[in-house]
């Protein structure tokens, strides 16, 4: 590989470390001792194939650094579960912002595909909802009451059996990736295929507006989070495809732990959609601008947390480190 590609390849690792030795008294002991690892590797790599080089001398200045920081941090932080969510993950999430725009566009085209295949094969809504749902749908309609669905059980044990399920719809979605990311983009385009027959079947039988305002109070966040999940899938697949630098194994140990962390970022998202749709979508006589208030807030926190805030944190990185050496470029 060329210094040039080996740099560019691995120079937001390098980035990461540097804050590491910026904030040392705030990492995680086994986040520093993988960071130390990882550049150590890369330091190994440099001495055979670039020696004499500015890259060789800048990462062995900082992995000499690190050195005496790996061994005089406590074993755990009492602020560690705060730590992940405020730094650690938003970090190891601006990494993976192409995985989340691939996962979304897929997400979006198959449910247009899902629409339009509903809105040309009078069988498609059946088949993919089946036909219990939509007689019982039909029936909700005629009754005057086509969310009446979201009324049949209790709060407490709605709350409780969405909550769980759409976790292990984020598991599939996560796990499936080993299956070199088909399998995570399978579970998405399922998922997405669905919500298109669905949602298009409330439009032809003239309850557009209804329906999105009642489904999307709950569903903007447990349908975003299905697609992060996804993305967590194809972290997973795409560290066996592409390994880079790194052996196969320690490629798809790393794409494991990484994407295993982006699945544990949403559980706190899906128990707050399964507590909307457990205890407020049933509320279908609630104002519009309230339930475009919650939709509307609900899309502002995943974008704000999954977008906008790793970017933030990222920048922030890079002026914490501007008094450590330059990277070299060539």
């Amino acid at each position: 590989m060329r210094e040039a590609a080996f740099i560019k390849q691995n120079k937001d690792k390098w980035l990461k470390f540097e804050n590491v030795l910026v904030n040392k008294s705030q990492i995680d002991p086994d986040e520093l001792s993988n960071l130390y690892m990882e550049v150590t590797d890369h330091l190994s790599y440099a001495q055979t194939f670039y020696p004499e080089s500015k890259t060789l001398e800048y990462l062995n200045y900082i992995a000499s650094q690190s050195h005496q920081v790996i061994y005089k941090t406590k074993r755990e932080s009492s602020k560690r579960f705060i730590t992940f969510f405020t730094k650690e993950f938003p970090l190891l999430m601006y990494s993976y912002q192409k995985q989340l725009l691939i996962a979304f566009l897929t997400f979006l085209l198959f449910v247009l595909i899902g629409a339009y295949s509903a809105a040309n094969d009078g069988a498609f809504i059946r088949s993919i909802l089946g036909d219990g749902y939509v007689n019982m749908t039909l029936s909700n309609i005629e009754k005057g009451d086509p969310m009446a669905v979201y009324k049949e059980q209790g709060e407490l044990n709605m709350f409780l059996g969405i909550t769980i399920n759409n976790i292990k719809v984020s598991l599939y979605a996560f796990i499936f990736g080993i299956f070199f990311t088909i399998g995570s983009l399978v579970i998405i385009m399922q998922n997405a295929v669905m919500l298109g027959s669905f949602q298009y079947f409330f439009f032809a039988e003239g309850l557009g507006w209804e329906s999105a305002r009642t489904i999307w109070i709950h569903g903007t966040i447990e349908i975003s989070v299905i697609i992060i999940a996804g993305c967590a899938g194809m972290v997973l697949g795409n560290s066996i495809l592409f390994p880079g630098t790194y052996t196969r194994l320690a490629s798809f140990k790393r794409g494991m732990k990484n994407g295993l962390k982006i699945v544990v970022s949403t559980i706190p998202f899906f128990i707050i959609a399964g507590f909307l749709e457990g205890f407020v979508t049933r509320h279908t006589e609630m104002p519009d601008w309230l339930a475009i208030c919650i939709i509307g807030g609900s899309l502002a926190l995943i974008i704000f947390y999954y977008v906008i805030y790793p970017r933030q944190q990222f920048k922030k990185q890079q002026l914490a480190t501007l008094g450590l050496p330059e990277i070299p470029k060539l």
